[in-house]
């Protein structure tokens, strides 16, 4: 059976860090690609980061560019964000994603992890 399984969320001060996880049991889990959304309360989700399988390309939310990094370990089958320079406006659940190379569709998704960031 499929999952993605998030951790790593908590409460933090503005400015500071979390880094959440996310494990996966796929099979051929480096073909993936690996992305983070987010959604606040009353907010639609939106995308905040994403990585292909080889790592080598990544690509950002503007605005969270610059403050989180993405990044995986395929040996593990895990991604990862880390999330510094934390803000208020950060505060939400958090999922991950993953979807094949080319289709814009995600066969699958986490069950989210919640990050609240005070003030």
């Amino acid at each position: 059976q499929v999952q993605l399984v998030e951790s790593g969320g908590g409460l933090v001060q503005a400015g500071g860090s979390l880094r959440l996880s996310c494990a996966a049991s796929i099979r051929g889990f480096s073909r993936y690609v690996m992305d983070w959304f987010r959604q606040a309360p009353g907010k639609e989700r939106e995308f905040v980061a994403g990585i292909v399988w080889s790592g080598g390309i990544t690509g950002y939310a503007d605005s969270v560019k610059g403050r989180f990094t993405i990044s995986r370990d395929n040996a593990k089958n895990t991604v990862y964000l880390q999330m510094n320079s934390l803000k208020p406006e950060d505060t939400a659940v958090y999922y991950c994603a993953a979807r094949r190379v080319g289709i814009s569709l995600h066969d699958y998704w986490g069950q989210g992890t919640q990050v609240t960031v005070s003030s």
